[in-house]
């Protein structure tokens, strides 16, 4: 059997993942937001005051990008750090004034771009579309975590 470039479900992802990055990435450009900053202030939206490494930790993501991260927003205004006072090498992340207002513009496009992303997918279908990919990503985990 001959396998096709296109056959491949992995490629139709990413190939999906690109065009959902690049719309998303549209929409915040002039907010002057990248997509990945655009997670953390979800986080903080949804619940101020976490820490980095809890930022990391929901994010999936390897701490010293999200430092990186954090501090472009700050540099732009819409977070400030504190330090822990129990344990100062952790830092809290708070959203500012400018932040929090930010959230009025980004929370409803957020919801916009969710709504054109399921356009015309049932629920069922989404909650299939969600256990096939967390298959997938598991199938790949625990290939990463076999003996060699």
């Amino acid at each position: 059997m001959k396998v096709v470039f296109n056959d491949f479900l992995s490629i139709l992802i990413h190939q999906t993942d690109l065009s959902l990055t690049s719309y998303i990435k549209a929409k915040l450009a002039p907010l002057n937001i990248a997509p990945e900053q655009n997670l953390i202030l979800l986080l903080l939206w949804k619940q101020d005051g976490l820490t980095q490494n809890e930022i990391a930790k929901k994010l999936e993501k390897d701490k010293t990008n999200v430092a990186r991260m954090i501090c472009n927003l700050e540099r732009k205004g819409f977070i400030t750090r504190h330090i822990n006072e129990i344990d100062n090498r952790s830092f809290h992340v708070f959203l500012t004034e400018n932040g929090k207002k930010l959230g009025e513009i980004i929370k409803p496009l957020a919801e916009e771009f969710n709504r054109t992303v399921c356009a015309g997918i049932s629920d069922e279908e989404q909650q299939i579309v969600k256990q096939v990919l967390l298959k997938m990503r598991q199938n790949v985990e625990m290939k990463c975590i076999e003996p060699k």
